[in-house]
Order: structure tokens, then sequence, then C-alpha cells
């Protein structure tokens, strides 16, 4: 019930559902009271953020710093495992297997191949838990799109208890032992994801994949026109912000609970 809670209320504080509730405010305002300035306030001030947050510009000024933070790997140093962590999933067996790998899935799984090829005789460690009244999980459908693609059973070691990152974290932990190993996670995860890693004593190595932050030239009115796939990056950005927020508080109260702490 807690896991629900927290992600249906992080849900509502991303910049779309939030604003459409704001705007919704507004227009009760206008529409049923005698606040008309204090409607139209409301409702004017959500609709230019709305259009702020949805330019290229703004919204990759606000992801790229997040993703920025580690760079794509490219170290020599070789290592037993590749961890790769689970993302958005759905499992439909009539379409081709890495349809069911959704948003930022499928560029982790493909960078972990990847570092997996570069590793010989390296372990692939998929983690992900099945998704409510989903008969499979998001580790094995990770690891069905693996085979597909080339890497064989016996290197792939699928982790199908964690629902979120600390639990896979703690996961981890029991296979990987104090050896260092590449972590691989979208670009704006991994920052968030060291952090729970390195509370377990682990030695993960970051590998960031799907990066989304444009810096590279575009076209002007790519820039100067609102489009979902900008809002969509400032979404990623404020759930980061908000994940990263949720994670100190938490390792504040953790502290706090231990046997002598002040």
């Amino acid at each position: 019930m807690l896991f629900a809670l927290k992600k249906v209320t992080g849900s509502l504080l991303l910049p779309l559902p939030l604003l459409l509730i704001v705007m919704a405010s507004g227009l009760l305002l206008l529409w049923f009271s005698r606040w008309q300035k204090t409607g139209k306030i409301i409702l004017s001030s959500a609709w230019l953020l709305l259009l702020l947050i949805s330019l290229q510009p703004i919204a990759d000024s606000m992801l790229a710093p997040i993703e920025n933070r580690y760079a794509t790997w490219t170290d020599r140093q070789k290592v037993d495992y590749v961890v790769v962590l689970g993302g958005g999933y759905t499992w439909n067996p009539n379409w081709a297997p890495g349809s069911n790998m959704i948003g930022n899935s499928l560029p982790r799984l493909v960078e972990g191949i990847r570092l997996w090829r570069e590793n010989p005789g390296s372990k692939m460690i998929f983690t992900g838990a099945a998704a409510q009244r989903n008969p499979v999980s998001s580790a094995d459908i990770s690891a069905r799109v693996a085979q597909s693609l080339g890497v064989p059973d016996s290197d792939i070691i699928t982790l199908d208890k964690p629902r979120d990152t600390r639990q896979e974290a703690r996961e981890v932990a029991h296979v990987v032992g104090n050896r260092p190993f590449l972590l691989v996670t979208s670009a704006s995860h991994l920052p968030r994801a060291m952090i729970f890693f390195q509370a377990q004593g682990l030695h993960p190595l970051p590998a960031p994949a799907n990066q989304l932050a444009i810096t590279s030239p575009l076209n002007f009115w790519e820039k100067a026109i609102p489009s979902a796939m900008w809002l969509s990056h400032s979404e990623r950005a404020i759930y980061e912000s908000l994940g990263r927020l949720w994670q100190s508080l938490t390792a504040q109260e953790a502290s706090l609970s231990e046997p002598g702490a002040d």
C-alpha cells in the first residue's frame, strides 16, 4: 500500500497532471465563483508554465545537469557483472520482443549488451518485479529480449523481486558481493541509483544510457515550437529531483532510527 501511495503521489506531482489540476481549479473559480480575477491568474500562470517547460531550451537545460553527472562508459576495466536496472514494460506475446520494453528500458538493455560484449565471460543481471496483474516481470522481459539479441541464457541472472531502486541494490548485493560491476540505467536516474548501491557497500561503475537532453544543433523551429517530447524531458528532470529529495529524506529518517543516533 505504501509503495502504491508513493507512486501515485509522485505521479500527481509531475508537471502535466499537476498543472492540469491547477488549471481545473482556475476554471472552477471562473465558472462557479465570484473570484474571476484569481481564476484568470491561476489559469494563465499554469498555461504559461506548461508552455515554457514544453520548449526544448528550457526542458533540456533542466535535464542536462542531471544527465551529465557521468560520462558514457569507455573504460577498459574488465568486470564480471553488467547490471541493467528495470524500467517500463508490458507483456504482449504477439508483439516483437523489444516492443514490450517501454520508454527507458530498451536503451538500457542495448547499452547493457554493448558492455557485456566488451567484457567476455561476464554475466548480465536484470532486475525488476512484475507489475500489478502482469504475469511476467520486468527482469524476465529484459532477459527474453536479451536472448533474442544473442545473449545466451547461461550469461543471464534475473532478480524479479525488487520493486524500486533501493530494493534492487539490496538484491544485487547478494550476487556481486565486493566485486566491481557496471551499473546501467538511464543517465538521469544514474546519480540517484549510485547512491542507493553505494549505501549497500557496493562498488558500482557508472554506465549511463538513454541520454535525452540535446546539446547538439537543432533546427530553430524545433526549439521554438512546444512539443510533448520536450515536456517529457522536463518531466524526467522533475521526477528525478523529487526522487532525490525523497531519497535524502528517507536516508535521514533511517539514520535517526539507528541505535545510538543523535
